[in-house]
Parts: C-alpha cells; structure tokens; sequence
C-alpha cells in the first residue's frame, strides 16, 4: 500500500468548501466529508474527511490496517476544524471508523457521520460506498413534481415501519425484508388500496430497532437493516413507477449518546450545545443539536437535500418539531436557558427552519416538508417572509386528540363532548394541515384503534367505519398508519409483523375494503380536494345534533357539479325518518355506506329532495339513519343556476310579449 500521508493538502476540500461550510450554506458538503472512492493523482483509492474541530489528532481505522490508525493519521485543514486522507488502494465495502483524540489524550472509534451505509445492527463501522450510478427511470415523475401543486391535490398517507409490516423468515436478518422485496409486495398493496403517498419511519441508521429510528447515529445512512444505498433508491424509483409518492421521518431535533455516535464527537460538544441544560433531553437520554453553531446547521439542511435530491424522496416529516421551538419542552424550572429576551422560544431553532425550508423551496422545488408540531405555535406553515417557519404542512395534533377522545367515549356521553367533533373547523384553515392517526397513537397501552371503540365487537367495527369516514370528509390531507386500515387488534410492535391473518375473517374484510372504498372516493373525487383549504369547499349542514351524536357537512368541488353530502350517526340507535337540510332540490345519489356487506355490488339508493324547510335551508330529505353509519351522496349544486336561468327566461319571454 502505498503511503501518501506525506501530501499534506489533497486540494479536494478547497478553501471556498471550508468558508460555505463555516458559513452553513455548503448545501453539498456530503459531496466532499465522509468516505468518497476516487482516483487521486493517477492513484485509485478512498478519501476521508471528517469534522472535529477540538480534537488533537484523528486517524481512519479499519480492517485493512488492523483497526490501528498509527499509518493512517489524518492531516488537520487550516482554519476549519476538518481532517482529511486519502488512502491508496481502498475500494468500495472496506469498513472503517475514525480514531479521534482528544485534546486531554483519550480516544474513542468514531462512525463517520457522513457515512452511506453502516454495519448492521449491533455492529456499527461505517461502509465505504459509492452513492453514484444508480440509472433512475422517474425523470416524468420528478419534472411533474416540480410543477404540480401539491396542496391542490389529494394526499393519503400510509405511515410504514419497514421492519414490522410483514416478516421474511430469513431469523438472520430478524425477518427484515430488503428494500428491493418489500417494494413490490408494498407498492402493489398501497395503490389497490387508494393512497397516494407512504411514509417510512426511520429509515437513517440507528443502533436500537425499539427507537423505531428516532435515535440517528447515520445521518446520510440508509439503514442497513434492509438493505445498501441502491436498494433504496430502487426501493423509491419503483413506488415512483407506481405513481406513490415517498415521505422520510427525519430526526433533527436531537440524537442518541452512544459513543460512537455523534455525542461529544472529539471529546467536545460538536455537534451538541454545550450547556447541558440546552443540550440534553433529559425525558428521552438524547443529545440536542447547536443550532446556533453554521457548521451543525449545514450538517442537517444538507441532509435534508441528500435525502430529496440523491434518493429522490418526496419529503421529511419533521419529527419532535415543538420539541425544537421550546427551550423548556420537557424540562423543569431551573433547568432551562431563557434566550436573550428572556423568553422560552429557541431563537435559534427558528431561523434553523426557516433557512431550511426557504432552501428545500429553492433547491428541491416541489418537495414537501412536514412539521410535527404538537402545540399552537403560529403560523408554521406560512412563508418566513411573513413571520412563519415555511413548512408546506403541518400534523394536525389538536384535531386527533378532539377526534380520539371523541371516538372512545361510550355513546351515551357522547352528546356532552360534541364540540370536540366541530371544534376543529373554527381552526381548519388557519395553517395546511394534515390529519393524522399515526403509530404514537396504538403502542404504549393506549389500545389499537379497533380496540379504542366502545361497544360490542360488532359494534368496534360499525364505530370505527363511522369515524373514519368522519376523518376523511373533514378538511386537510390524511394520514393513517398500516393495520389501522383493517382492524388490527393488538398493538403495534416494532418486533413482529402486522396480524395479516385477520383478513381471513369477516369483519376485519369488511373494515378493509370499506377503508379501501374511502380512500377511492378521497382520491377519485375533486370535492374531496380542490377547496380543501378554504370554507368554498366545505359546508357545515347541522354541527349542533348532540342529542343524537350526529353530524352532517357537505364537501365541494370547483365546478360544483359533484358535490358530497356526509350523514354520520355516532350512536347505536336507528334515526328513522331522519331529515337533513339540503342546498338543492333534485336527486342525492348514494355512493357510499358504511353498513353495505358487499361493496362491490352493493344496493345504491337514490333520495330525492323535498322543499320542506331544514337546518335553516329551503330542501331537505329524509332517510332512516341506521345505527353506528355513515352515509355519501353525490349531488349538484347547478340545479340553483338552471332555476336562476329559467326564471330570467320566464322574465324575458313576458317583456316580449308586452
């Protein structure tokens, strides 16, 4: 091997490369740190740069030379904190860690944080790999996501943890599918199902599967638990064939004190505040990144663009996102720093955000980015030019716990929490929201959602179709994590698969292919979409039935020809001749009940309107509102026009005749 440590600047990293990385706007800095295979001065091998500002020395270490860096010390760029080295004759596989050195003379083996793959699981030396050369086939679709308005459109999302939607029986890799398999067997299960996008939990290498890879070592590593960098990008080419987009959980609020993570990465606080009141996380053990610090902040933004731009996902969900705007999220009094005016808001975290999605906006057109945001901070989804963070939506955290609480109360009470069902449309449109039942809501004894429902295990059923079909008639995109669509009994676990095997049974059949009817009506039916961040889209009919637990809306389309009118019974009694007020005289056409056995020949029903006086409106009609049900009707709102017009030529044939 030949020995280059003499060449003390490789000229690879360049001092405008240092300066945008100090600055933090060096948007491609995972381009030049890390592992990169390369041939350098007619010589093949692999270089290595990595940041440790505070450390005395750093060396790459690995199986080439016996995990003893004492050949391989890196050489220290001026006036930037970064190591670097080129070593001959390297390829593409060897596994290597760095050796850094403190100031004081310990050293830990250090994963390299830019790393593209790492060992698996409980292993944890970083894999030299060559992201490059995978011959993407979704030029269509990334050009149409470019110029698409994505917020025009329907968005359903299915949330998957790769690891526990099914198992293989390989015991040696925990059953874990590989990217490449579950992509086909997922992709072709998500579009007969309707939705339009999955979103993966962690999916960035993390060394505790019960994280469920919310505690990152490898921030620019697809976990290897599924397979290389390219299966991946397989993995989201196909569903991109598919016309199913791919949404990323992505962790920047804080980080996991394994030592050979990111925590005190050269025997300093790098990547972390130094003031551990500022920090740490003291609920959850983990480390909290320095926002303040431009190299940390490049760090982050530039993974969000690795993530979009080299595996072409679609967006980050950006998890714990209050957890970030509050210097006193989970901590008590005393053990928190005010910032400069005294206040509790991380001053820093803000302008994080916002240079974030300001960049993702300018470099990643047509990306979408997620805030899960758990509190009323205002204006999240609003540009930074107006005081808002940038996000294109937000997790509708306040109308899932309304809806929750509501679902789970025994019928009989159910006309003392009304309100929790309409309050959410005094706020509908105040940010682009999406609603969410997602895996927090089925672990840790809070039941799963077939188990939340009172009543019989008949009547769990009946209830659950009702709520959905609530959910997915009210404003904002939608969000629903696997097994929820049928029925699954136990709660999720990160260690086993979903219990496909219920699918054999009548009711969980019926539940599925009734979620899989909503999600077509969602998808497939403009009104369902087109207004949906405006009230010219929705129409409340009666919001005021307690007494019965009843709720009834209309949801609009643009031209107004298909219009959709929802009945929504919440108790187990039948409402016979039951009377809602209408907009229109004419037919109502049922297009969908959530009481049909057979679906795919079911008895359509046709009610016609009556100029009897309802919910303050001229029209109604009636309908024996069965118990635990809800009921669509498609219908026009032209009628009203054709009526204007025949009475303007009534008008003008008797001017004539005068």
């Amino acid at each position: 091997m030949k020995d280059m440590n003499n060449v003390k600047e490789t000229g690879i990293i360049t001092e405008v490369d240092r300066y945008l990385f100090g600055e933090g706007t060096h948007y491609e800095v995972y381009k030049k740190l890390g592992a990169h295979v390369m041939e350098l001065n007619g010589v093949k091998g692999v270089y290595f740069a990595v940041w440790a500002p505070k450390a005395k020395n750093v060396s790459v270490v690995g199986n080439f030379n016996g995990w003893m860096g004492y050949n391989h010390n890196m050489n220290k760029l001026a006036d930037s904190g970064i190591f670097e080295l080129f070593v001959p004759e390297l390829s593409e596989g060897e596994l290597y860690k760095f050796a850094v050195t403190s100031m004081n003379g310990e050293t830990w083996l250090k994963a390299d944080p830019f790393a593209n793959a790492s060992e698996f699981r409980p292993a944890s030396a970083s894999i030299v790999t060559n992201i490059e050369g995978y011959d993407w086939e979704d030029t269509e679709w990334m050009e149409q996501r470019k110029e698409e308005d994505n917020k025009k459109k329907p968005m359903a999302i299915y949330e998957v943890h790769l690891g526990s939607w099914k198992k293989t029986n390989d015991e040696k890799r925990c059953g874990f599918y590989n990217y490449r398999a579950i992509a086909e067997e997922l992709g072709a299960y998500v579009k007969e199902m309707g939705y339009t996008h999955v979103e993966l939990m962690g999916i960035a290498e993390h060394p505790f599967d019960g994280s469920w890879g919310y505690q990152v070592t490898g921030y620019y590593s697809p976990t290897s638990r599924y397979g290389t960098a390219k299966d991946f990008m397989y993995f989201v080419d196909y569903m991109h064939k598919l016309g199913i987009g791919v949404i990323l959980d992505w962790v920047p609020a804080h980080f996991p004190r394994d030592e050979y993570g990111l925590a005190n990465f050269d025997g300093s606080c790098v990547y972390e505040y130094a003031d551990s009141r500022k920090g740490e996380h003291p609920d959850w053990g983990t480390k909290i990144f320095d926002y303040a610090k431009n190299e940390v902040s490049d760090f982050l933004i530039a993974n969000a663009l690795f993530w979009v731009n080299e595996f072409h996902v679609d967006g980050l969900r950006v998890d714990a996102v209050a957890s970030m705007l509050y210097l006193d999220y989970g901590k008590t009094p005393g053990n928190w720093v005010p910032n400069k005016y005294g206040g509790h808001e991380n001053l820093e975290a803000i302008e994080f955000f916002k240079h974030l999605n300001s960049i993702m906006e300018q470099r990643a057109k047509g990306a979408i980015m997620i805030a899960e945001e758990s509190t009323a901070w205002p204006l999240v989804t609003h540009e930074p030019e107006e005081g808002g963070l940038g996000f294109t939506y937000k997790w509708n955290m306040g109308w899932m716990n309304d809806f929750l609480e509501y679902v789970k109360i025994d019928p009989y009470f159910k006309k003392y929490n009304h309100q929790k069902m309409t309050f959410g449309m005094t706020y509908a449109f105040s940010e682009n929201f999406i609603l969410v039942i997602s895996h927090d809501e089925v672990v840790h004894l809070k039941c799963s959602m077939l188990e939340k429902m009172p009543g019989t295990f008949e009547q769990k059923f009946e209830n659950l179709k009702t709520a959905y079909s609530f959910m997915f008639g009210h404003p904002g995109k939608k969000l629903l994590f696997m097994g929820q669509e049928f029925g699954q009994i136990r709660e999720w676990s990160e260690e086993r698969s979903l219990d496909w095997y219920l699918l054999e049974e009548k009711p969980h059949q019926n539940l599925h292919q009734y979620v899989k009817e909503l999600l077509h009506l969602y998808t497939e039916h403009p009104a369902m979409s087109e207004l949906d961040d405006s009230w010219e889209g929705f129409e409340w009919i009666n919001c005021e039935d307690g007494e019965r637990s009843t709720f009834s809306f209309i949801r609009k389309d643009k031209s107004e020809k298909k219009c959709l009118l929802f009945i929504m019974n919440f108790t187990p009694v039948l409402w016979e001749d039951y009377t809602v007020g209408v907009p229109e005289l004419g037919t109502y056409q049922v297009i969908l009940d959530s009481t049909w056995e057979d679906f795919k020949n079911p008895k359509k029903k046709v009610y016609t309107a009556e100029k009897e006086e309802c919910n303050n409106r001229k029209y109604s009609l009636s309908l024996d509102l069965q118990p635990l049900s809800a009921v669509v009707m498609e219908f026009s709102m032209l009628k009203k026009e054709e009526n204007i017009s025949k009475k303007k030529k009534n008008i003008e044939k008797k001017e004539e005749k005068k």
